[in-house]
């Protein structure tokens, strides 16, 4: 009974606000706040290797779309292919059609980070392409950003009450409302502040020994 008392009763609203039935959920701004920090981080880095920032511009619409694109179609085809498939415009768009015509706004409900990484993987393979940059030197410096990324999006999914953990009596365990009410581990939290320590490693291997370490190094870290 002691520990019940010391539990988290954890069941946010997922919606931050509604403006005029457009809903702004954690979930989607949390996803859209780790891509701006991650873009500064990768910024410093072109600024920091003297890069022309002409070749630097069109990274941010690469990695956005690839990793727009590859999250969202891969929820939808890992997860609920059997819907999506019978409904492809849902997929990319934020909407849900309805059974007697017309559609409803909803946001977009589902983005699954493998899906994500595959979709950034093919962006920085076109970007590289085009700017005639070495792979694995773009993908380093976007090693040294992703932790803030996926710290970001291990909250977000904690505030959407999925990704939970293992059943336990853990003092700090959580009690996620919308799923099974028994106490779990935060494992969102868990690696959330696993990511962001991370961060911090790679940021402080960047400034004291970037321009000493072999080409590869931050991306074997990450």
């Amino acid at each position: 009974m002691n520990h019940l008392l010391a539990f988290v009763t954890w069941n946010p609203n997922p919606e931050l606000v509604n403006f005029f039935g457009i809903s702004v959920k954690y979930y989607g701004l949390l996803w859209g706040i780790g891509i701006l920090l991650a873009y500064y981080v990768v910024r410093y880095q072109y600024r920091d290797k003297k890069i022309d920032e002409k070749k630097f511009d069109p990274l941010l619409y690469y990695c956005f779309f690839g990793i727009f694109i590859g999250s969202r179609l891969g929820h939808c085809l890992f997860y609920q292919p059997e819907y999506y498939l019978l409904h492809p415009i849902e997929m990319l768009l934020p909407i849900k059609m309805m059974p007697g015509g017309g559609w409803k706004f909803i946001g977009y409900q589902g983005l699954a980070s493998h899906g994500a990484t595959l979709g950034l993987i093919i962006a920085i393979w076109l970007y590289v392409r085009k700017t005639k940059m070495n792979y694995i030197d773009v993908v380093d410096m976007i090693a040294v950003a992703a932790p803030i990324t996926c710290f970001c999006i291990r909250i977000a999914n904690l505030m959407n009450s999925e990704i939970i953990g293992k059943v336990t009596d853990v003092p700090w365990a959580f009690i996620f409302v919308r799923e099974d009410m028994q106490p779990r581990h935060p494992g969102q939290l868990y690696e959330a502040l696993a990511y962001l320590l991370l961060f911090f490693m790679m940021l402080y291997l960047y400034r004291n020994y970037g321009k000493k370490a072999h080409r590869g190094f931050f991306f074997g870290l990450c």
